[in-house]
């Protein structure tokens, strides 16, 4: 690997799917302030709403994630459209 190209902060870090616990390790500079244990060792972490194993696309299985409302407000809404 050539040297001097990777940031200074290039390291690894824990991303934690929040639907359904899934903890992942890879190398990344995003900034955190949390931090995680994982099998006796500290890393910084990054919560995810989705990730690959939860994303419908990657497991196959149609589920519904709505963190922000988003879905509630539509059918509120539009409701006094239906027939």
């Amino acid at each position: 690997m050539k040297q001097g190209i990777h940031p200074e902060n290039y390291r690894l870090v824990a991303f934690k799917d929040m639907s359904n616990e899934d903890v992942f390790i890879t190398k990344s500079t995003a900034n955190t302030k949390e931090t995680i244990e994982v099998e006796g060792t500290e890393y910084p972490l990054i919560k995810l709403e989705i990730s690959r194993t939860s994303h419908p696309y990657y497991t196959g299985q149609t589920k519904l994630v709505d963190s922000a409302g988003r879905i509630d407000k539509f059918k509120n809404k539009y409701k006094k459209f239906k027939k």
